[in-house]
């Protein structure tokens, strides 16, 4: 299938519906094609790696207690006293 950017602005929704249904979609700017929708392959969506900096602050004592920790943060700026 084929569409315009001017498709993809307005009519996105349909065009990743389309894309779930596997099919490509190949937009084009002036009548050339410039890019493609294709559908993610299963494998690749189960093998995503998480982001490395994810977890970055489970070893931190500061953050032992998040609800304590965030109304320290937040103290200055929410206390009228």
């Amino acid at each position: 299938m084929q569409a315009t950017a001017k498709d993809l602005r307005f009519h996105s929704k349909e065009l990743l519906n389309t894309v779930n249904r596997g099919e490509e979609v190949i937009i084009t700017y002036r009548g050339k094609p410039c890019a493609k929708l294709v559908p993610i392959e299963e494998e690749e969506k189960a093998s995503a790696q998480p982001n490395d900096l994810f977890g970055i602050w489970k070893d931190n004592d500061q953050t032992e207690d998040v609800e304590n920790y965030i109304k320290t943060i937040r103290k200055g700026r929410f206390d009228a006293n």
